[in-house]
């Protein structure tokens, strides 16, 4: 459970990852030479550098998300039960395996346009890193400053969404999330006019109560309307560090409070890590569950035109900042 976000007017960009485990992730920049393999095409060899949250398997990011130097962004959130992978491959199609697509569009596509275009040809094959890795139900949420789109490989084929939301969670199909959204066109950050009964004098006790019926709970589609009902109307200031805390904070009201979401097994939902990149300056911003002091990584800091991966450690452990004690 995951959900993910795209200010494109600020080109920032970001997630929150759901699990009920790690899955050994850590901030991984690619840089341009770093060759990716790929089961049904020639590695790609010269590439945009990128940065991203991955699990590094050997010297090879699984990125779970990332985003490019030339600012375009991609994020696989989890859709079990409509995510469709194809056993064989197709001729006359690009067949990539589901890990493959991010390093692919990435180190190939410098915008969304060129992205889609790319993914018009794509068909997902269900071939996995390696043995002993799970191949993952997913579809993506891809988007630069232009806007963004969804991208959901079904068992009819490979749809790709305009979305102009630029919020995406998990199941169902994307166009019913679109839907859903219009069963709340009367909420408003402003206090209600009383149209309930006009003669009453029906009066607001509280702030907020325009929003009323906004859903609180933790499932998909609700985090989806509430994600985009935030986004529409979050007021972003001048200052580049405080619209990145603002985005932190919308991640916040969208995020799973550990013990509030208990799956089949038993296991705690929990927000494992939030993330922020702003694109235009090649940062990587995350919190991590335990730790909510906002780390940042650069990816135009680094040599990016080397050939070996470099990975950053989450740091998960709380930290406080005393003021008065000795």
């Amino acid at each position: 459970m995951c959900t993910s976000i795209a200010f494109s007017q600020y080109a920032l960009y970001g997630r929150n990852l759901d699990l009920e485990c790690g899955f050994g992730e850590q901030v991984a920049i690619a840089p341009r030479n770093l060759v990716f393999s790929f089961h049904h095409r020639e590695p790609l060899r010269n590439h945009y550098a990128m940065i991203g949250m991955a699990s590094m398997a050997g010297d090879t990011p699984l990125f779970a998300e990332a985003a490019n130097e030339k600012g375009l962004y991609i994020a696989g959130l989890n859709f079990p039960g409509n995510a469709h992978y194809f056993p064989d491959a197709d001729a006359r199609c690009l067949n990539l395996a589901p890990y493959e697509l991010i390093p692919l569009l990435l180190g190939a596509c410098a915008t969304l346009a060129e992205a889609r275009e790319m993914l018009e040809t794509v068909r997902l094959v269900a071939v996995p890193f390696a043995p002993g890795y799970p191949l993952s139900p997913l579809h993506w949420h891809i988007a630069d400053s232009s806007g963004s789109l969804v991208a959901e490989s079904m068992a009819d084929g490979l749809h790709i969404y305009e979305n102009p939301v630029g919020v995406m969670t998990n199941n169902p199909p994307f166009p019913y999330h679109m839907m859903r959204l219009n069963d709340y066109q009367a909420l408003s950050p402003h206090q209600p006019e009383n149209r309930f009964v006009p003669a009453l004098d029906l009066r607001c006790y509280g702030q907020g109560m325009g929003a009323i019926g906004l859903p609180g709970d933790a499932s998909p589609m609700s985090r989806f309307v509430r994600a985009a009902f935030l986004k529409s109307h979050a007021a972003f200031e001048e200052d580049g560090q405080a619209r990145v805390e603002q985005f932190f904070h919308i991640l916040r009201a969208v995020g799973m409070v550990r013990g509030s979401v208990i799956t089949p097994e038993g296991k705690f939902d929990e927000t494992t890590y939030s993330c922020c990149i702003d694109a235009a300056n090649g940062m990587y911003y995350y919190t991590t569950y335990f730790n909510s002091r906002i780390t940042a990584i650069s990816l135009f800091d680094e040599a990016l035109d080397g050939n070996i991966a470099r990975a950053f450690p989450l740091e998960r452990a709380p930290q406080f900042h005393y003021v008065n004690r000795a």
